[in-house]
């Protein structure tokens, strides 16, 4: 999914560790605070309906710190609980460099930012062209029990490559800053060699047994 016109260049800003929003994905939050219901009234009004996706990191002096590339979506749904909280879901319209964050009068963060290098993201879905699907989801199928983790097989084997690899960088659960890695790689290809890589460190730090 594109946006009409140009990308704006001040965007607010949801650090959320672990969180990883990637072009063309769905990702559904659940917003409670109250300086992000702040945030989501203020989005509603825009024509882009754009957050920010983006990773807390420490910084060197123990203060937290923002990565510098992120994700932006667009609200493409959203619904109120009777208790106030919302459930939105934001579809991935095209990663981000944070060039600086704009402090004002809202109680939530937004940045300036730069579109550059992210063009793809904008176009239509890539793909993978060396992927070798099954030996993937065999070393997939090791990993999900390792995790004690379940899945749809038929519908991982007939999922078009992007969507599948996508999903999973979003899905499973690896580290803040192996989501980041994730986030930045440059191709469909880099991201599922990552994906592949970060799935074998964990089996081999977990039961033996998995790895037969």
């Amino acid at each position: 999914m594109t946006l009409r016109g140009d990308l704006p260049e001040k965007i607010p800003l949801f650090p959320l560790p672990g969180a990883l929003l990637l072009p063309r994905t769905r990702l559904p939050l659940q917003i409670f605070e109250p300086r992000y219901l702040a945030m989501l009234e203020e989005v509603l009004k825009t024509s882009a309906r754009m957050i920010g996706m983006i990773q807390p990191r420490p910084g060197p002096d123990g203060e937290p710190r923002l990565a510098a590339i992120g994700c932006a979506g667009r609200v493409t749904a959203f619904s109120e609980t009777e208790d106030g909280r919302y459930m939105i879901t934001l579809t991935g319209i095209s990663r981000f460099r944070l060039m600086r964050e704009v402090s004002g009068f809202s109680p939530y963060l937004s940045g300036e930012v730069s579109w550059a290098g992210f063009e793809a993201d904008r176009g239509p879905a890539e793909e993978d062209p060396g992927f070798d699907r099954e030996p993937f989801l065999r070393l997939l199928s090791r990993y999900f029990r390792a995790q004690q983790l379940s899945a749809d097989w038929d519908s991982l084997r007939e999922t078009e490559d992007e969507l599948l690899i996508n999903s999973l960088s979003m899905l499973c659960p690896f580290d803040p800053e192996d989501k980041q890695a994730l986030l930045e790689a440059p191709s469909l290809t880099a991201r599922r060699e990552t994906l592949v890589t970060l799935m074998e460190f964990a089996l081999r730090g977990g039961d033996e047994e998995v790895l037969q």
